[in-house]
């Protein structure tokens, strides 16, 4: 990953970089794209009114499945600027749009396809699955300096919970505003200084005067890492060859990993640089409570070094359909050539090829040069009510819209009221019965690292006959549910210990089909707005679990368990009668 030399993060490129990077179309190396393919030959039987599944029927011209040159999906070298210009024809045709700007990101999809995976790809997701991983990192990091908190700063364990919802406050704005902003001033500033923000306010908490400034602390941090998931899954998608868009699945595995590192860490300070457990409320004194304070330093430290990862060991190019949005072809283009001079490949892609299928961009420039507000414009539009309709516009995918955001709002509450106050269920969870910190550190960490193989596994059972999505993801959040009613039915560290490592378990599973399967089943005209939702109704459920949190356990101590629990039964149910399974089925 290290360079030679650093480039400006910022600087614009053009095609006379990467001077060995272009050949022409027809000597290329196509890779097959099986839904490309079907639309192609079904709108040509449209349009010819003639069978096109034999070589025999289709002119020389046509658009055709060229011979298998390999398992692995490569294809031979036919392609012509014809076949091409169909393709992208019938690809329009199946969406609801149909601009400049529309074909000529179509065709880009397809030279990146052409390409294939290579190591820029690679190093991309291992820096994504970075971002997603410091999500997860300092959600469970805060929920980890909770007791700590309680007791430095005369807190009751009730009402430090609040702390949580100064970060999801954060979590929400900055998923909201870096999502809409990098399409506005771009992917690489947001990509970039997500991390930072995140680094630098992360650090900074370490010196948290009082309760009220390490809140607000905690909320710039959100506001920072709030953008990595929205921003870094979004980006990377537009790198990956459609062939291999299973990755992004495989961005959750990041997501426990983020949970392990923070646990550890705090198994490793808390009980070692902590005020006493019998140490009244309010009388722990910070030089004796420097614990947490060391965890949140950590954490910042490891956000901040993701960050020099990105900034200067590696280049990223701005998104090529991003430059398109903004008139910029010419640097699009460039992107391109960039990226296969990285991989060290080749590709066909020429602005004269851009313009032959979208037209000229001197001619289409006023369509196909997005202004600021044309491009806010067109973000916003995911949320018009046309949009929204199409969400329901037959029964099936309307039954599976309401189904999914009822069950990304139910998790979002249920994830946060169990785990985001484990360490202080694990501290005192009733009966009078007070764990040392040492053994609640210890527990939390253990049950982080059974929790880790979930995800690998969730990978697996997708794909079994019987079992897909659906089965995977119901039998998962079931079993969640159910281990954590029974962790209430104990104070014993060890049964606690036991129920807390099968729910983190089981739980990785659950999420991680969930990221898979919601853009699975949408729609590509409509999968920015069902996942989008999703997301929001989340983060907004999440922002809830606080307050859901304290005025329940004021009546009950076990209340916010029992109410997480009867959420992640609720979301099974509703689990049970999805309509639509995925599995072994191409995205449409």
């Amino acid at each position: 990953m290290p360079r030679t030399m650093f480039i400006n993060p910022f600087k614009s490129h053009d095609v006379s970089e990467f001077p060995d990077v272009l050949i022409p179309l027809d000597q290329a190396t196509h890779r097959r794209s099986i839904s490309s393919h079907r639309r192609v030959s079904l709108a040509t039987s449209d349009r010819r009114g003639e069978d096109t599944t034999t070589k025999e029927n289709k002119p020389e011209n046509s658009p055709r499945e060229p011979d298998n040159d390999a398992s692995s999906g490569v294809v031979n070298h036919g392609m012509t600027l014809e076949s091409l210009k169909a393709e992208i024809e019938a690809d329009v045709a199946a969406s609801d749009t149909d601009t400049p700007y529309d074909r000529k990101a179509k065709v880009i999809n397809r030279a990146l396809q052409d390409m294939g995976m290579g190591k820029y790809q690679w190093e991309l997701f291992a820096l994504c699955g970075g971002g997603w991983m410091a999500d997860n990192l300092w959600l469970q990091g805060v929920a980890l300096t909770l007791p700590q908190l309680s007791a430095e700063f005369g807190i009751s364990e009730t009402e430090i919970r609040y702390t949580t919802l100064a970060l999801f406050l954060g979590l929400c704005l900055g998923a909201s505003f870096w999502g809409t902003g990098s399409d506005i001033i771009g992917r690489r500033l947001a990509f970039n200084f997500t991390l930072f923000l995140a680094g630098v306010f992360g650090l900074a908490s370490g010196g948290g005067p009082n309760w009220i400034g390490t809140c607000a602390l905690y909320a710039c941090i959100g506001l920072g890492v709030g953008g990595n998931l929205p921003v870094d899954g979004a980006l990377f998608l537009e790198f990956l060859p459609q062939t291999s868009g299973n990755l992004l699945t495989l961005l959750s595995v990041f997501w426990p990993i983020g949970n392990l590192i923070a646990s550890l860490l705090a198994w490793a300070y808390i009980p070692n640089f902590s005020c006493d457990s019998s140490t009244p409320v309010g009388q722990c004194k910070k030089e004796d409570n420097m614990g947490w304070r060391y965890l949140i330093l950590t954490l910042g430290a490891i956000t901040f070094a993701m960050f020099i990862c990105r900034f200067f060991l590696f280049h990223l190019y701005e998104s090529p359909k991003f430059l398109l949005s903004r008139g910029r072809q010419a640097e699009a283009v460039a992107s391109v050539y960039g990226i296969a001079h990285y991989n060290k490949s080749h590709t066909w892609l020429t602005e004269d090829i851009l313009n032959q299928i979208g037209g000229d961009a001197e001619v289409t420039g006023e369509d196909a040069k997005l202004s600021m507000f044309e491009v806010v414009k067109r973000s916003l539009g995911r949320f018009s009510m046309k949009r929204f309709r199409a969400l329901f516009q037959d029964r099936q995918i309307g039954l599976t819209t309401a189904l999914l955001w009822f069950q990304w709002t139910t998790i979002g509450m249920a994830y946060p009221l169990f785990n985001a106050f484990l360490p202080q269920y694990l501290a005192n969870s009733g009966g009078g019965v007070e764990n040392d910190t040492s053994t609640v550190y210890r527990n939390y960490a253990i049950s982080a690292i059974v929790g880790v193989p979930g995800s690998l596994i969730a990978c697996y059972t997708v794909e079994l006959k019987y079992v897909g999505r659906k089965g995977t993801m119901a039998v998962a959040t079931v079993i969640t549910g159910v281990f954590v009613f029974l962790f209430t039915i104990s104070s014993d560290s060890d049964f606690q210990l036991a129920f807390t490592c099968l729910e983190a378990f089981f739980q990785n599973v659950m999420y991680g089909v969930l990221y898979a399967y919601t853009p699975e089943v949408f729609p590509a005209p409509i999968r920015g707005t069902g996942t989008g939702m999703s997301s929001f109704l989340n983060r907004i459920a999440g922002l809830c679990a606080p307050i859901v949190a304290i005025q329940a356990g004021n009546a009950n101590p076990k209340s916010p368990i029992y109410a997480s629990g009867g959420l992640f039964i609720a979301a099974f149910f509703s689990m049970l009668i999805l309509p639509i399974e995925t599995r072994g089925k191409q995205t449409l």
